[in-house]
């Protein structure tokens, strides 16, 4: 069984690279058979010339690091935030019905919408930046962690009462242990929104970062630029993703997803 399940995944590592490279090929076909204007879609070689130029002179590493650094503490205000909250959303009737309409309109606002008022509160600096990420992850978080904590077998909750268990305990030993798998699909996934709304966060006076540079070169219609900082975006996320998966099995061992298998 497990030679079986070992072969599945290296089939499907192959179909990975094959899909990779497809992608590449098609990219190659389109600009150097001319069948697009480079002002469109550049070619591989202008944009990974692109790319190489900002990596000898540095600014790609360190407009790596500031929006890495940017996504990361946004987030993970978003995290520590909605963990409580979503918990008490899905526990409480009373929390639920205080937070849970302010919480279901704020989270269709566009965040974009929000920046002019993020500048007038905060200023310039970088605190309005990861409060741009927050806001485009935090509300779609908190009702995320309420539906995985709602989804905790009843029975185990009221085997946990049977023997003893008051509300604390019933919370750290019960709910947060059956609904960690849960969790760590809803970080995930809300790890990746967060780096959707990294341009849009470095739309607040920023003079450095990834989306700062894809802004900036759209002025100068500097195509291959824009393409080169859409890789490194997909490439940290991925990274980000593969992370994010590798510490889901070592914090919950036991959980196995459908896919996995």
């Amino acid at each position: 069984m497990e030679k079986k399940k070992k072969r599945s995944s290296d089939s499907f590592q192959y179909l990975t690279v094959i899909s990779f490279f497809a992608i590449i090929a098609l990219w190659c076909a389109v600009t150097y058979g001319g069948l697009v204007s480079k002002l469109f879609v550049p070619s591989p070689t202008e944009v990974f010339q692109a790319l190489m130029k900002t990596a000898k002179d540095g600014s790609l590493w360190a407009d790596c690091f500031i929006s890495v650094k940017r996504v990361m503490i946004g987030w993970l205000w978003s995290a520590v935030a909605a963990l409580p909250c979503g918990m008490l959303m899905a526990r409480s009737g009373r929390f639920r019905a205080l937070f849970q309409p302010i919480i279901e309109f704020v989270r269709y606002l566009p965040v974009v919408a929000l920046v002019p008022l993020t500048i007038l509160y905060l200023g310039v600096d970088e605190t309005p930046k990861y409060v741009i990420i927050w806001l485009g992850t935090f509300f779609q978080l908190v009702l995320m962690i309420a539906d995985t904590v709602s989804a905790v077998d009843k029975n185990m909750l009221n085997a946990a009462r049977t023997l003893g268990a008051g509300k604390w305990q019933i919370y750290t030993q019960v709910i947060f242990p059956a609904s960690l798998p849960g969790f760590m699909d809803d970080f995930r996934l809300t790890i990746g929104w967060a780096w959707t709304y990294l341009v849009v966060a470095e739309m607040v006076a920023a003079g450095s970062g990834l989306g700062y540079t894809i802004l900036k070169s759209q002025r100068f219609m500097a195509t291959d630029v824009i393409f080169g900082g859409l890789i490194m975006i997909g490439v940290i996320g991925l990274v980000t993703d593969l992370l994010m998966r590798i510490l889901t099995r070592l914090v919950v061992p036991w959980h196995e997803r459908l896919g996995d298998s």
